[in-house]
């Protein structure tokens, strides 16, 4: 058994190895703590977002894609001009004067009524026709079915209604797990086998301007013990579970994949991040980078596409939504190639939720267990928070079912309007509602996914969510473009497929970062999750805190302190390398086995690295020291680094017991 670990104040614990790493930092005086608002599925245009509509596809007669990047300029259409598109046509190169006709002839003319005389700007029209030849080719279906769904589905945006009228809602299929049980360790053990036949697919196209912060999300540290990266610790998670996949297996070319979805803001920086770190130990050829176009907006009811304001000879594009990661495996081959290698599983994971793996491994078991082919990682929710809910559909007259996300602010209506008069109710057991909250992490089978891609093309459900500037409806406030949602996938799918989910205390499987340091103290009031940087990173010390008490350890309590603004979990930091631990059971395994860790009383930092094949034993080991303490910065420094000025504060390092184990053997300390 692991003797009680007495963590008393200033206490920091790191076990640090190259393959193998446990990372513990506690501070008496300080350490840290950490919902998707996602589009609420529908089917058959049913609405997603207030007034928006919603398309279940079909209509696609081409291979899907996505469209080009643009500018960020807010309106519209160009017209009033003399010059006919007929007199530049001779102008424009003879592969793109079809598609100049195709656009003209579906309402688009506009497109060209800014341009000038023949002669004069012809380099510029060719670019544009380049521009809309690439959109045609990227943009889901082509760009004159994408015109054609436009209309259909910012006529049923006008004509508003309850998109999920005549459907009575009811709990899906799932399992709810807490962690140490015995059903929680079932389905860790069973898919820690299963993840040696998956892949992994990262949704990582955003920019950390809204956190205040300059990069890429990936590239945000996770934490600031180790200072790993979201994409670093992403990856070792992945090496790990590769690893165990080797000892399961027996098969040491096993390798698990990765597909990144980037933008065209992130693509390249999320290249060199993983050139200038050797990919974090995967090898290349098992990362897959797919980059997300835009799609053109739409600047009124008839669905004209925008041209940018300031450039005639430019088209207005946006994005249009994290569900093109499906068109995007789609199109790369990658769901097909996948299946084919006889890999049963694809995890879905968002930029910057540093627990995810520790959820992977049940929510694969759940998968199995109930022979689910799509899997959701939920969290408890409370009544009126503001995230979306996984909900069983029945429309009783015509039959239809579905699993799907509900967003919270239809659901309310949708439970009082059938089930439950009282609306969304707390068990009066646990205070949370029936209703999972959705933490938009999924878990697919890939066999059925990758049919049921190949069948539409890639393209997935859209809506539109038009903004109108009159009450008659018939204008828009600034241009807008057809979305997607990743979690709308299922609308795809049968009424006999499983669809359920795997619901987790939220401590041990979701902390995500999507505020600045401003709008986090302000949820924080409203909600209780800020969804930091600083919270983020104490969600994650939380953890494993939590963690080691129900292993038995004694560990000093957190208290709640302020920086930046934001209040803060600050107490004993603890981080466990993947290498050393993928789950609860492991870690259990490896702590609590005398040949391990014996005894420790740590009062301070300890810091333990150790290369593969170094097998250290901690037996009777005391340390006191300063430990590890947090110690605020100027936010308004432009020289502290951004990833320390939106938290609020750094570690000081300054002290702290270090062993170094560089070669394998066997190593005692003391």
């Amino acid at each position: 058994m692991l003797r009680r670990a007495h963590h008393r104040h200033r206490a920091n614990l790191t076990f640090l190895a190259l393959a193998v790493v446990f990372i513990a930092v506690c501070v008496c005086a300080s350490s840290l703590h950490g919902p998707h608002n996602l589009a609420v599925p529908s089917f058959n245009r049913l609405s997603t977002r207030g007034s928006g509509s919603f398309s279940p596809i079909g209509i696609s007669r081409r291979a899907a894609g996505m469209g080009l990047r643009g500018g960020k300029a807010a309106a519209t259409l160009v017209v009033g001009q003399t010059v006919s598109w007929k007199d530049n046509l001779p102008v424009i190169d003879e592969g793109h004067r079809e598609l100049m006709k195709d656009l003209v002839d579906n309402g688009q003319s506009h497109i060209f009524s800014g341009w000038a005389n023949p002669g004069v700007d012809d380099d510029k029209k060719q670019h544009m026709m380049s521009q809309l030849a690439k959109l045609n080719t990227t943009c889901p279906g082509g760009l004159i079915d994408y015109i054609t769904r436009s209309k259909q589905l910012l006529n049923a945006a006008q004509a508003g209604g309850n998109s999920l009228s005549g459907f009575v809602p009811s709990v899906p299929t799932g399992e709810r797990l807490e962690v140490g049980e015995r059903r929680h360790y079932d389905m860790e053990v069973i898919g820690m086998t299963e993840s040696a036949h998956a892949a992994f697919v990262l949704v990582a196209g955003g920019l950390g301007e809204r956190l205040g912060f300059g990069g890429i999300k990936v590239s945000l540290p996770s934490e600031l013990v180790s200072e790993k990266t979201f994409l670093q610790l992403y990856a070792e998670n992945i090496l790990a579970l590769q690893e165990r996949a080797h000892e399961s297996t027996g098969q040491r070319d096993v390798k698990l994949p990765l597909a990144i979805m980037t933008s065209g803001d992130t693509h390249q920086r999320t290249v060199d991040l993983l050139e200038s770190n050797d990919y974090f130990g995967l090898s290349k050829d098992q990362v897959y980078l797919m980059e997300q176009q835009k799609v053109p907006a739409m600047a009124n009811q008839e669905a004209q596409i925008a041209v940018d304001p300031n450039d005639p000879y430019s088209i207005l594009t946006k994005p249009h939504g994290h569900g093109d990661v499906h068109t995007l495996l789609h199109q790369h081959g990658l769901a097909k190639k996948w299946a084919k290698e006889g890999r049963r599983w694809i995890v879905f994971f968002q930029d910057t939720n540093g627990l995810i793996f520790q959820a992977v491994p049940s929510l694969i078991g759940v998968s199995k267990s109930l022979e689910l082919e799509v899997n959701t990682l939920t969290v408890p929710r409370r009544p009126g928070e503001p995230v979306g809910s996984i909900c069983h559909l029945k429309n009783e007259k015509s039959g239809k079912e579905l699993t799907v996300n509900v967003e919270y602010n239809q659901l309310e209506g949708l439970l009082k309007s059938t089930v439950s008069p009282e609306g969304d109710v707390p068990s009066s057991e646990t205070g949370f509602s029936p209703y999972p909250g959705n933490t938009n992490a999924l878990v697919f089978r890939i066999e059925p996914y990758a049919k049921i891609l190949d069948k539409t093309g890639g393209l997935m459900p859209e809506f539109a969510n038009p903004k109108f500037a009159d009450a008659a409806k018939t204008k828009f406030k600034k241009p807008v473009r057809l979305e997607c949602m990743m979690q709308d996938y299922p609308l795809l799918l049968s009424r006999d497929s499983r669809v359920g989910f795997t619901e987790l205390e939220r401590w041990s499987c979701f902390a995500a970062v999507k505020n600045n340091p401003v709008d986090a103290a302000t949820q924080y009031e409203k909600t209780g999750f800020a969804e930091s940087a600083s919270t983020a990173e104490a969600s994650l010390y939380i953890m494993n805190l939590k963690k080691l008490k129900r292993l038995g350890a004694h560990v000093a309590e957190s208290k709640l302190e302020k920086f930046n603004g934001v209040s803060t979990s600050v107490g004993p930091k603890v981080v466990f390398s993947p290498s050393f631990a993928t789950t609860y059971e492991e870690l259990g395994r490896k702590l609590n086995n005398p040949s391990k860790v014996k005894s420790l009383d740590l009062d301070g930092a300890l810091h333990v690295k150790a290369v593969p094949g170094a097998h250290v034993v901690i037996d009777g080991l005391k340390v006191v020291n300063q430990g590890w303490p947090l110690k605020p910065v100027d936010v308004k420094d432009e020289k502290v680094p951004e990833y320390l000025r939106i938290r609020g504060y750094h570690i000081d390092k300054s002290e702290g017991a270090v062993y170094t184990f560089d070669k394998p053997g066997e190593y005692h300390i003391p």
